[in-house]
């Protein structure tokens, strides 16, 4: 990584994860090249990919796919080099490669294994059909398929060592580097697809590009294979609801496996479609430049198309989140962050950056794992952990520890960042959360709190101008800026609900709480659509509790107004009837006030 040019250890990965994107295309149009020949179809195949915007916008970003990308176009390239290899010599060549290549490639991510599966029993039938098969010959390939497999070793000897200060699992162990290898902590073979009309979609309309090639060359029934196969299982183990937008992003992602074949079957698709009208009606000049500008009108359409979303140049949003909530806690806290966004913002800055080296972040969810105490507990001086791990079901259990044990143990100020599970309310029998932006803030019950002085205090905590709505709803920078806005009103209301926690037991408050609400609804034009519900909940209590200060007909018609105003924006919302009902009710309470008021002399 010292190697690149960057400003950031983040710039280095995504300038890495953006070379290997592009060597990935290479593979894909070198593949075409070699079982059609160059030509339009080879650059359709490596261009559609590389500008397609799956491809574009996860070879950007720090993650396994694009890697996977390279393997699965080096495991394509290898598949058709073996297929027009012209002896033995270059066939076993090619086959020890291959075999490395897959070995490989499982270390990164094991989506591809549902490749290997298929290109093995093809291999060994192409070595059986040429009468090369042996045993040494299969011995031989298996140790290069294992040899693929040495980077694992790092894990056990970096998990002894127990150097890095942050890690997943326990590796020391045999059963330990058996649950890291097969992701059971995260799932095996999971996190895809849900609906089965996907199964239908994708057979439909990714098969059919390069029919009239299955004919010519087994490659290409190979490439249908793997596809159907890679379909059909992921859509099987669908447990992702992609009706909600960062749920079918992070689906998504796992399709650049499958996009892959798709491109180089349409290549091969353009490349025998120019050859067979050659063929057959001649004037192959002409079908060729007609390929060529087909070819480069839909990569320039796909450019222009997915340029202005892919283009991340200024996209700083991430980043921003994870400063503002590190500067906003005071020296010495404890961060209990919960979830991937504050939990990978907020470790990059503290660890890769040395952003606010004074303050200890502790993952909630990885706290409930036997492994995090004793592997990390070491790199998190001064946090007291009073079991080896968090059992939020049974922390009366032996060497578990329950959260009210744990904010006992520690006299460091603890936020949770974003929430805490509601599996262990212990904590609520000694302490009490106070809002303070997207975090809470544990304290001890024992201690006062003031709403009026709190509410100032917290009001401008944060340095945020991003527009509301201003970035794809699939998208973790939408997240970010989501919680950013929220922040500006938690301190009133909890962000889920809209029922008042902090103002509920001070009526007192009322009168200040409606003012602060009505105040920051007014100060944006665009907003999120809760706030419109919390404002009018907040002019209803107000006006049940005696309307101090504010007319009754005001109170009815701004909280009928903005019952309306999310209604409108969220009309999907189960309990639309019963705001509808609520905004009659209203409306018929300020005609009656009316009359009332028309017979009052």
């Amino acid at each position: 990584m010292s190697l690149l040019p960057s400003h950031s250890p983040a710039h280095s990965v995504n300038l890495m994860s953006s070379l290997l994107g592009a060597a990935a295309s290479g593979a894909l149009c070198f593949t075409v090249c070699r079982l059609a020949g160059p030509g339009p179809g080879a650059v359709l195949a490596g261009g559609v990919f590389a500008v397609s915007r799956l491809s574009w916008q996860w070879s950007m970003v720090a993650e396994v796919f694009t890697l996977n990308n390279l393997f699965t176009g080096l495991l394509f390239s290898l598949t058709a080099s073996f297929h027009c290899a012209e002896n033995a010599p270059q066939r076993r060549k090619i086959a020890h490669w291959g075999a490395l290549c897959c070995g490989l490639g499982l270390c990164n991510q094991h989506t591809l294994v549902l490749y290997v599966l298929v290109i093995i029993p093809w291999v060994l039938h192409r070595f059986y059909h040429h009468k090369e098969l042996s045993f040494f010959g299969l011995v031989s390939l298996g140790v290069c398929f294992l040899a693929g497999f040495l980077p694992y070793i790092y894990l056990p000897i970096s998990s002894y060592l127990n150097r890095a200060r942050w890690s997943w699992g326990d590796q020391t162990s045999l059963s330990g580097l058996l649950t890291h290898l097969l992701r059971v902590e995260y799932g095996t073979f999971s996190l895809v697809l849900t609906h089965p009309y996907y199964i239908t979609c994708t057979c439909t309309m990714r098969c059919p590009q390069s029919v009239s090639c299955f004919r010519t060359c087994s490659v290409s029934w190979l490439l249908a294979s793997m596809l159907l196969v890679y379909s059909l299982f992921f859509a099987w183990r669908a447990n992702l609801d992609i009706s909600r937008p960062l749920l079918l992003g992070v689906v998504e992602r796992f399709w650049l496996q499958s996009d892959a074949a798709v491109c180089v079957l349409a290549g091969l698709g353009l490349s025998w479609t120019h050859t067979g009208l050659e063929r057959r009606l001649g004037r192959g000049g002409m079908w060729k430049t007609t390929g060529w500008v087909l070819t480069m009108a839909l990569l320039a359409h796909m450019v222009h198309s997915n340029r202005r979303e892919c283009d991340q140049s200024a996209n700083a949003v991430v980043e921003r989140f994870g400063r503002e909530v590190l500067a906003s806690v005071p020296t010495d806290s404890i961060i209990l962050t919960r979830g991937d966004l504050p939990g990978n913002s907020l470790r990059y800055l503290h660890y890769c950056q040395g952003v606010r080296p004074d303050v200890r972040l502790v993952d909630q969810e990885l706290m409930t794992y036997t492994w995090y105490v004793a592997k990390l507990g070491q790199h998190h001086p001064g946090v007291h952990f009073p079991g080896r791990w968090w059992d939020p079901v049974e922390p009366e259990q032996k060497d578990t520890f329950s959260l009210e044990q744990f904010l006992s143990h520690n006299t460091r100020a603890v936020f949770a960042c974003i929430g805490l599970p509601d599996g262990d309310p212990s904590w609520e029998r000694s302490f009490s959360r106070w809002p303070m932006g997207v975090c809470d803030y544990l304290v001890s019950v024992h201690r006062q709190f003031h709403p009026e002085e709190w509410a100032q205090h917290t009001r401008n905590l944060y340095n945020w101008s991003e527009p509301h709505n201003s970035f794809h709803p699939g998208s973790w920078e939408r997240v970010a800026n989501e919680e950013m806005w929220q922040a500006r009103y938690v301190q009133l209301f909890t962000a889920d609900s809209g029922v008042s926690r902090l103002f509920a037991e001070v009526a007192h408050c009322s009168l200040q709480r409606e003012a602060l609400y009505k105040e920051i609804v007014e100060a944006h034009s665009d907003y999120p659509s809760n706030w419109d519900k919390n404002l009018a909940l907040a002019c209803e209590r107000l006006l049940r509790s005696g309307h101090r200060g504010h007319s009754p007909d005001s109170l009815l018609t701004c909280s009928a107004q903005h019952f309306r105003l999310y209604l409108e924006k969220e009309h999907t919302d189960p309990q639309a009837p019963a705001i509808r009902s609520a905004i009659t009710h209203l409306l018929q309470e300020r005609d009656r006030l009316h009359q009332s008021q028309r017979r009052t002399p």
